[in-house]
Order: C-alpha cells, then structure tokens, then sequence
C-alpha cells in the first residue's frame, strides 16, 4: 500500500513538469511570424515586388520552404506560383509562367517574390507560407493586388508639365513689367514730394515759339517806333 502512494506521489510530481514541457513545445511551434502587405497596387508592363518577411526562432536550415499561391478574384481556386527550399523553383506552367522571380534572402528573412510584366489578369489575392522547423505553425497572410492602366497618369501628367512650361515664363514676365511699374511709380512720387525742378537740358527739350521772317520785322519796327 505504501508503494502504490508513492507511485501516486511521483506521477502528481510529474504533471507540472509535463504541463511545462508542453507549454514549451506549444511555444516554440507558434513562434514563426509571417507579414506581408495587405494591399498592393501595381501598373501594367511595370515589374511589381510582393513583399513578405518572416521571424523565426529557430536558426535557418536547408528545411526551410517558402511558398507563394495565387487565387483569382471570385474564386476559391488556388494556384502554386513559387516554391523555395534551398533552391528557387518558380512556376513554369499557368497564368504566371515565367514571370515570377525570387526577390528575397531568406537569411534576412525576407521572402519575397516579384512579377514581371504584369497584366489586368493578374488582379487577385496572394498568400505567402513559411515553414521553418520546428517552426511550422504559424498565421498565412494575404496580399490583395490591384493591376492598373498607367496611361490616364501619365496624361495628366504631361498636362501639367505643359501648364507649368507655359505658365512659369508668363508669370515671370509679369511680375518683372510690375516691379518696374512699381520703381517708376515710387520714382515719381519721389520727385513731386521734393520739389523737383526741370533742368535746363529738360527745358531745351519743350517745342519753342518760332515767329514767321514775315511777322518779324513788323515786330521790330513797331517796337523801334516806340
């Protein structure tokens, strides 16, 4: 009977050390952390980098894998772009076929991937999955992109580029004629308040009278009478 108490004593002595221990397993398989961007919006025939990172307790082994799906708008298909471990294995076959390119370090932990020429086809969701073991639970982010034409920017652009050409030079002109308005205006009012008379150079400048040679000796003579 005593025996069978001890045993009993031991296995309630080791239930905390279990319940330790499966904290701990528990721990280390949930401590894998994924981010990626919820949104990303790109332009057609422009290369667009989806952006993933990830934080591993664990050190990085040959055992780790990367995969990136594809699944399009209204559709609960889903499509395998991209797969890493040790090596760079994007899709050869499908939608994305020879335009996915790996984009990462995995020793950073950074698991990221780029699209080359994309199109309006693309528009979709995107998830990327890291499995580090022991680290292999972890949280699948998504990424929703948004592919569109580039044309209608680039032609406001070029209007505003045209308004600022033109513009830019008419407004120079302009305030140039009123800062010389400006200097005239002051220039003026200067003289008139210092009693500013005409030189004798300014005088000479006024139209003179000039009598007609027949007029003129009729002056004179009548002055000599007086």
């Amino acid at each position: 009977m005593q025996q069978s108490g001890a045993g009993g004593g031991r296995g309630c002595a080791l239930l905390p050390l279990l319940g330790v221990l499966l904290f701990q397993g528990v721990y280390t398989a949930l401590s894998l952390e994924i981010k990626a961007d919820a949104h990303v919006r790109g332009y057609v025939g422009e290369k667009i980098k989806l952006k993933c990172t990830f934080r591993s307790t664990s050190s990085i082994t040959d055992k780790l894998t990367i995969d990136w799906t594809y699944r399009p708008p209204s559709s609960s298909r889903t499509e395998s772009i991209f797969h890493y471990q040790s090596f760079q294995y994007p899709t050869t076959a499908g939608t994305f076929r020879d335009r996915i390119s790996w984009a990462g370090d995995v020793y950073r932990g950074d698991a990221s991937i780029s699209i080359s020429n994309p199109t309006l086809k693309d528009n979709g969701t995107f998830s990327c999955a890291v499995k580090n073991p022991p680290d292999v639970h972890h949280n699948i982010p998504v990424t929703e992109l948004t592919v569109t034409e580039r044309g209608f920017g680039i032609m406001l652009s070029s209007v505003a580029l045209l308004s600022v050409l033109v513009f830019v030079p008419s407004a120079v002109v302009v305030v140039l004629l009123l800062v010389r308005m400006g200097r005239k205006s002051a220039g003026l009012k200067k003289r008139n308040k210092s009693g500013y008379k005409k030189s004798s150079i300014e005088v000479s400048d006024e139209p003179s009278l000039v009598l007609p040679r027949s007029t003129r000796g009729k002056v004179g003579g009548e002055t000599g009478g007086y």
